[in-house]
């Protein structure tokens, strides 16, 4: 008897646990994956250098200082604890053109993947419920815009609207619309005919009712992943825009801009172009991993049973 009431007991124990809320559930699997927890790490660092470069920077990012050209870094023979990873070819200080360059990557970051994921979703989610005529419409623009190399058309946009860093974030966040319309109707269109929303059609939901209420919240596990993806390709293509002397115009300290600046001092002053370049990488791999813990975490295929 007391056998019986001990195992009924140990039975009945996992029931009575209070129920693990979403955020919980939500951590518990991205923590699992090391390198997304080491990516969101960095990420928040350098979102705090971002906010505190006017603070914590050593100099002005666009001052120069004519008596020390191509200074290198502190660590090397006539290097300078003023300027701790050197200077450029006119006299700025790197580590504080850095801090301040973080600022405009994740400022371009933020209002590329913004603007392209409101827009997207809303013609994703519209091609997707409505089909007919409009889903052809959109999907053919859609494919059009896809049928070019990304850069190649941010290139083709930017000549058009002239250089400069506003008009290379119109032009990355329209290469990169595409990626959010066709997962968001690819998710419409398999949510569309469940019995939820029927259910709410049924109930006397009006069509933006049912795309942006019903539907839209549970398309979203996809399309946060995706933003995150994006997040790491606006911060490349707005480098690469820069470095081809398309996107930010100097004096800004953006890292592509940087780059651009130090290409004829690649074998004179190797920290010059070494430190932009790294900034970028580390920067893209953070966000990276931090993709893919987001997708281990919100994809339900992924989490175990």
């Amino acid at each position: 008897m007391t056998d019986t009431t001990a195992v009924s007991t140990a039975n009945a124990a996992p029931n009575n646990q209070a129920p693990v809320g979403p955020w919980r559930e939500f951590w518990a699997y991205f923590s699992e994956n090391k390198g997304a927890v080491a990516g969101l790490g960095f990420f928040v660092v350098l979102v705090v250098v971002a906010l505190l470069a006017d603070f914590i920077a050593p100099h002005d990012p666009i001052e120069q200082y004519r008596e020390h050209f191509l200074v290198p870094p502190v660590w090397v023979d006539g290097g300078s604890w003023d300027f701790l990873l050197g200077t450029d070819a006119v006299g700025r200080d790197i580590l504080s053109r850095l801090m301040f360059g973080a600022r405009y990557s994740l400022f371009i970051g933020c209002i590329v993947v913004s603007g392209a994921a409101v827009v997207g979703i809303a013609i994703g989610l519209f091609a997707g419920y409505l089909g007919g005529w409009v889903d052809t419409v959109a999907m053919r623009v859609m494919d059009i815009l896809l049928s070019y190399p990304p850069l190649l058309l941010a290139l083709v946009f930017v000549a058009i609207l002239g250089p400069g860093l506003e008009n290379a974030i119109v032009a990355i966040a329209v290469i990169q619309l595409p990626h959010y319309v066709r997962l968001t109707r690819a998710s419409v269109m398999s949510e569309r005919n469940r019995d939820y929303v029927t259910s709410a059609r049924v109930a006397g939901a009006g069509t933006l009712r049912l795309v942006t209420v019903t539907i839209l919240p549970n398309c979203m596990a996809p399309i946060i992943v995706q933003a995150a993806l994006s997040f790491s390709t606006a911060i490349l293509d707005a480098a690469a825009l820069g470095f081809l002397g398309m996107g930010a115009q100097p004096p800004l300290p953006e890292w592509g801009t940087m780059l651009a600046e130090a290409r004829e001092f690649i074998l004179r002053a190797w920290w010059v172009v070494t430190f932009p370049g790294v900034a970028i990488l580390v920067t893209v791999l953070a966000i990276n991993l931090m993709g893919d813990g987001l997708r281990d975490a919100l994809d339900p295929k992924l989490k175990r049973s």
